[in-house]
């Protein structure tokens, strides 16, 4: 795909989004000027994110239903823009935005990623330190463009931090490059999500990645439940689990494809 075909696919897929969240945020009776405060974001901060991967993120967030408990949860925030944005839902919502990240890049690590999924290298573009941005750079960066009392931020590495996370979580958003970063976060956060909230992974595209959530024994060993039904494996950057709206997670959720 050439990079003209990208830019315009790109901006169709936000397009489709954004009148999404402009009718769900009008049936709600909820702020719909959050469209044009993203906009501003997305021109201050820098962002690694294509701006329809949050879109699409945030447009099934409004459709999860105010009984189904918790707070937003994002994992990975490099400069805060996405964090910026998620704050403004968080507030629109009345819900809590608990920011994970080190602060300082990406953990110490050997894995031997290639190439996505698309054909594109990413051969030593996850190197230990990678995108790191500090608490200060990120907490300013929503101070000046989002709803920073609506957050809390959890500095440090995942496997110090998750394991002392209670939730519950009404919405995950991952994005944090590594398998071993994922596998941290699914082990301790997906139990953590209410029934009926939903988790998105924009790392969907890294085979490595892949491989941890398409693997049965993980589910069934690390995380406690068997795996769930997930849009988008394989074939997508972003990944969809929808948590069973039942008393058990061995059932199987039911997502628009």
């Amino acid at each position: 795909m050439s990079p003209i075909h990208k830019t315009l696919v790109e901006a169709a897929r936000s397009a489709r989004f954004e009148i999404q969240i402009a009718s769900l945020l009008s049936r709600r009776g909820l702020d719909t000027g959050l469209l044009q405060r993203f906009h501003r974001i997305s021109r201050h901060i820098p962002c690694l994110h294509d701006s329809s991967h949050l879109l699409q993120f945030v447009a099934d967030l409004l459709r999860v239903t105010s009984d189904v408990n918790g707070c937003i949860a994002e994992a990975g925030c490099f400069k805060g823009g996405g964090t910026a944005k998620l704050s403004i839902v968080a507030s629109v919502l009345n819900r809590q935005l608990v920011v994970f990240d080190s602060f300082q890049g990406l953990s110490p690590n050997t894995e031997p990623h290639e190439a996505n999924i698309f054909g594109d290298s990413i051969k030593g573009r996850f190197r230990t330190g990678e995108f790191r941005a500090s608490l200060d750079e990120v907490y300013d960066s929503v101070r000046m463009f989002g709803g920073i009392t609506a957050c809390r931020f959890v500095e440090g590495w995942f496997q110090d931090t998750l394991p002392r996370f209670k939730g519950p979580i009404a919405g995950l958003y991952l994005d944090v490059d590594l398998a071993s970063s994922t596998a941290t976060c699914l082990k301790y956060l997906y139990p953590l999500i209410s029934h009926g909230g939903l988790m998105y992974s924009q790392d969907g595209d890294f085979p490595l990645v892949i491989d941890i959530f398409a693997d049965h024994q993980f589910w069934n060993t690390q995380v406690g439940c068997s795996r769930p039904e997930i849009v988008g494996l394989g074939r997508s950057k972003m990944l969809k689990i929808v948590k069973p709206s039942c008393s058990t997670d061995q059932c199987t959720s039911e997502v628009d494809q």
